[in-house]
């Protein structure tokens, strides 16, 4: 992977095409254009307007054909590393696979893909066992469904009835997810990002997430990736400790808990629990103050798998002041959108643009931004937070969907208007400097400036890069060095 700047999107949502026009936005002329080192294309398969905006496909092996095909796919890779999902978890109830044994039962051939109650729990199941069972969301994770012979099964079903859960064990689980990787692969796809992996693994009495046997095969399926030549990067939300753990065994995981510690360290005027993590952080990370999805609670928060109470990075009371301090900061729309308030829910994230989460301020989003710029791993920037974005609330009235608030549709001409506003040049400015800048391939330093502040600093031969951030006052300094050229330094919103 490069030490670029990437991108996050989904590819009708950022200039209202299909993938030839998301190669010409991004490769071709304009604003964009030679902005980024690699693309994170949001899942483009068939369909991307199902339950679940594409993370719930029904072939996962055909590009949508709205968005193009493969050798679309294939050609924007070669401007771009091109990093797709691996939905290793479900499927959808409206694949062929699944209405094939709806049809057929335990005679059609696919019967052994998805994973039922009894596959979980042969000798029975009890109330207890049940409630053990980990969950994102309000619930059980089971779906019954009648098959046409008039036979009932319970299916399992992590996130909604229409993702069924793949038995990722069964040879024809196995089977099943290699054959998309190898499309993948032969389509110049250079890195995958592996989707709910955290909850691929079921152990009948167990939490049935990030367990010992989850990280087995996160491994495992890494491997197979890796020989054909993909890198693998894995998404968990969960506890921090859970994302250095694994970040032990594969090539990379997101830093989940930046986004809430950066919104924590403005919102209090405190580097210490930012600092904290600093120095703890796992380095071949992907940093991200923003995604496709909400903004992550839980992972800087108390291990709730853990009856001892392992601590989280900051104190409880501080973790619910700061959720109220984002539903504060953007008026009232954050709220909106999150938990009880719309589906597709998840109670361990707010559902937010992190411009709005930041309440509009300017300054405070682009020093958030140098800051995630400025810590080892590679950047990613969500298409919505690149164009410091507001909450679509006509989009979530529409859907209801609490996270479309931060999947709003960019027109050509919006993007073009979106990238004249001062924020977004002085964005654009800062990835163009993370991306050129040598500094930032030599080593890096961070020390604590008081209790409010801190300094980062990477420094290469005949090269130095420094942020000085006080979080209480915003008083900053951002400078960037090289040999043989005047010192440049960046005053901020």
């Amino acid at each position: 992977m490069k030490n670029q700047v990437q991108l996050i999107t989904y590819v009708d949502r950022l200039g209202g095409g299909g993938l030839p026009q998301l190669r010409q936005l991004l490769a071709g002329q304009g604003p964009l254009a030679g902005l980024f080192g690699g693309v994170h294309l949001l899942p483009f398969f068939h369909p991307i307007d199902g339950a679940d905006a594409g993370f719930d496909p029904i072939d996962h092996t055909r590009v949508d054909p709205r968005l193009g095909d493969w050798e679309d796919v294939r050609a924007l890779s070669a401007e771009l590393d091109v990093m797709a999902d691996v939905i290793v978890n479900h499927i959808s109830a409206d694949s062929p696979q699944f209405l094939d044994y709806a049809e057929k039962g335990e005679s059609s051939p696919h019967a052994g893909l998805f994973l039922t109650l009894d596959a979980v729990f042969p000798d029975g199941v009890t109330e207890k066992q049940l409630l053990k069972v980990y969950r994102p969301r309000p619930g059980l994770p089971l779906t019954t469904a009648t098959l046409r012979n008039g036979e009932k099964r319970i299916l399992w079903s992590t996130f909604t009835p229409q993702q069924l859960d793949i038995d990722v064990q069964h040879p024809q689980g196995r089977a099943y997810l290699d054959g998309i990787l190898q499309r993948l692969a032969a389509s110049g796809v250079r890195m995958i990002r592996l989707d709910a992996a955290g909850y691929a693994i079921k152990k009948a009495g167990e939490s049935c997430f990030m367990m010992p046997e989850t990280f087995a095969f996160i491994a495992e399926f890494s491997a197979r990736a890796r020989a054909l030549g993909l890198e693998v990067l894995v998404e968990i939300h969960a506890y921090y400790q859970r994302q250095i753990e694994i970040a032990r065994q594969v090539d990379w995981v997101y830093d989940f808990a930046l986004p809430p510690l950066v919104l924590h360290a403005f919102a209090f005027g405190t580097a210490g629990p930012l600092m904290r993590w600093i120095g703890m952080r796992p380095t071949n990370a992907l940093t991200v103050l923003d995604t496709h999805d909400g903004i992550g609670i839980i992972d800087i928060g108390a291990d709730a798998a853990d009856r001892q109470g392992s601590p989280g990075l900051v104190p409880p009371e501080e973790l619910d002041a700061l959720v109220e301090r984002i539903h504060a900061a953007s008026g009232g729309q954050s709220r909106q959108a999150t938990g009880a308030a719309a589906s597709n829910l998840d109670l361990y994230q707010v559902n937010c643009s992190f411009f709005d989460a930041m309440g509009r301020d300017e300054r405070r989003y682009l020093l958030a931004r140098a800051l995630q710029f400025f810590l080892p791993g590679v950047p990613q920037v969500y298409y919505v937070g690149l164009l410091a974005g507001l909450n679509d609330m006509a989009l979530l009235e529409r859907s209801g969907v609490g996270r479309d608030i931060n999947r709003h549709h960019y027109a050509p001409e919006e993007i073009e208007a979106q990238c004249q506003r001062p924020v977004v040049r002085q964005l654009l400015a800062l990835i163009r400097l993370r991306n050129s800048h040598p500094a930032f391939n030599g080593r890096f330093e961070a020390e604590a400036l008081g209790g409010t502040g801190l300094r980062l600093r990477w420094q290469a031969p005949g090269a130095s890069a420094l942020l000085e951030l006080d979080f209480a006052s915003l008083v900053h300094t951002l400078r960037f060095e090289q040999d043989h050229a005047p010192a440049q330094e960046l005053q901020l919103g």
